[in-house]
């Protein structure tokens, strides 16, 4: 029924309404985390209707098949009347087949996403976590986690440390990193990468990932990839000399290197190095940017050596993309180990109170990000609600000390200032001002004071240092005891 010229309108009112609807989303006040996740969900999903309408839209300007050419053609012909007619003809016969048919404007459909965003159903969700995942605030990594463990030769570590250093790959030693270890790595992938995808759905994790791997190969080349020294990345490096790949564009450009650096280059990734030189230029150029390399490129004399070095790539490549995930999931991360270590300190009874209370919040207003009621501005607590005031009272927060050896720094208690005395903000004052953080400052907070105190213990020290001129002592030939200064006088007079 729709002409071209009608479909192209459609999709250009289509975009209009869709970027409409993508700033009001973006300006809609988000009440918690579960809707800020909700919000950029359905961000995404207009986000990628605007990108399908966008793309038929260029299909039908650039007319690959000249219909819209040959219907503009008609409408601008001299015959005009006849094609409006002929299509009036086509719109009448069409009702006259389908009475019933209701034509339905795009604005009803988009009045209808306007009244979700605007009063939102309370038990629509717009994507899947898991209870221990508290929709998007920690992570659930029980399943890698007991994968883990079951690990040949890898140390058992309970649940915390599994996620202070989960992603600390680098310290586990090349033999034990085998076929088990890279299937463990592909799970804790799969895991990050979906997670990724339901709690920040804006964000282009096949550009993050293409960042990775180009930073990765270079570091690869290079020998600086951690946990993978050079002599364990170029186990070829004897044979022949690598190639920076990345500065050629095509076999041809490399082809004017000669057979000889050619071969060089393929021996040091154990790759075939016979064949003429457009042979080996297009068999070296076709491992660029890759991974994996063909197994039937390999050498035929040392295939073991050469598919070795490309498992150990592999796991090496996958290594990099965990390092990635887990530092765009850090926030998440550091929440997760909290959790951990409150649910760890409760009883039974406590945890089962807690779930009740969190489920319940969970449904009336989860995560409420306005500012608590404070009007004593009291400090906050692990919950992020102002503590007691009589706890504040107890441990003497309400008294303020300043510490100009720290830059002026304001500890809160008398706890917490004479805790930093021993920390490292005040350790390294101590270390401009030239003096030793020892016992003898302790309380001493001034600079001039401890300026004072550092000059008072030096002149101290070197009065009871030992002075051999004046203290020590010597016999003469008469049995006469004279210190040494006046023993090596009468010496040089020759009166001894």
């Amino acid at each position: 029924m729709e002409s071209i010229l009608e479909q192209q309108r459609r999709y250009h009112e289509e975009r209009e309404r869709l970027m409409d609807a993508m700033v009001r989303e973006m300006l809609q006040k988000k009440g918690g985390q579960r809707e800020q996740i909700n919000s950029d969900h359905r961000l995404k999903a207009l986000l990628d209707r605007f990108a399908d309408s966008t793309t038929n839209l260029k299909e039908l300007y650039e007319d690959k098949d000249s219909l819209r050419k040959e219907e503009v053609s008609c409408m601008s012909g001299p015959n005009e009347f006849t094609e409006f007619y002929a299509r009036l003809k086509s719109i009448k016969e069409f009702y006259r087949r389908h009475p019933d048919e209701i034509s339905v404007p795009m604005s009803v459909e988009f009045e209808e996403i306007a009244k979700l965003r605007e009063n939102p159903a309370e038990d629509t969700n717009m994507t899947e976590f898991t209870d221990e995942e508290g929709y998007g605030k920690y992570l659930d990594l029980h399943e890698c986690y007991e994968k883990y463990i079951n690990l040949k030769g890898i140390e058992k570590v309970d649940y915390i440390t599994y996620l202070t250093t989960f992603d600390q790959l680098y310290d586990i030693p090349k033999d034990r990193k085998n076929a088990d270890y890279r299937k463990y790595i592909l799970d804790l992938l799969d895991y990050m990468h979906g997670y990724v995808e339901r709690v920040r759905p804006l964000l282009d994790v096949q550009a993050e990932l293409e960042n990775v791997m180009r930073d990765f190969h270079r570091q690869w080349d290079a020998g600086t990839f951690p946990g993978w020294p050079k002599e364990t990345g170029s186990v070829l490096t004897n044979q022949g000399a690598h190639l920076d790949l990345s500065a050629f564009s095509s076999w041809e450009e490399l082809a004017s290197l000669g057979l000889d650096r050619l071969k060089s280059a393929l021996l040091a990734l154990g790759l075939k190095c016979g064949g003429t030189l457009e042979e080996r230029a297009q068999r070296l150029f076709s491992t660029k940017g890759k991974a994996e390399i063909d197994p039937t490129l390999l050498a035929k004399s040392k295939p073991g050596r050469g598919r070795e070095t490309m498992k150990h790539k592999d796991i090496a490549a996958l290594e990099a993309q965990v390092y990635k995930f887990a530092e765009l999931l850090s926030e998440q991360r550091n929440a997760t180990k909290e959790n951990v270590q409150r649910k760890q300190a409760r009883t039974e009874g406590e945890r089962d109170d807690s779930d009740a209370e969190v489920s319940a919040s969970d449904s009336e207003d989860e995560d409420d990000s306005e500012v608590p009621y404070n009007p004593k501005n009291l400090p906050l607590g692990w919950d992020g609600k102002p503590i007691p005031y009589w706890l504040y009272k107890l441990h003497g927060l309400n008294i303020s000390y300043n510490c100009e050896i720290c830059g002026n720094f304001t500890y809160k208690g008398p706890k917490a200032f004479q805790r930093h005395f021993a920390e490292w903000r005040h350790a390294h004052g101590m270390r401009c001002l030239g003096i030793p953080n020892t016992a003898h400052f302790a309380n001493v907070t001034q600079i001039e004071d401890a300026l004072a105190l550092w000059e008072k213990i030096k002149d101290q020290k070197e009065t009871e240092r030992w002075q051999p001129e004046a203290e020590e002592e010597f016999e003469d030939s008469l049995g006469n005891v004279v210190n040494k200064k006046t023993y090596e006088d009468l010496k040089r007079q020759g009166l001894l």
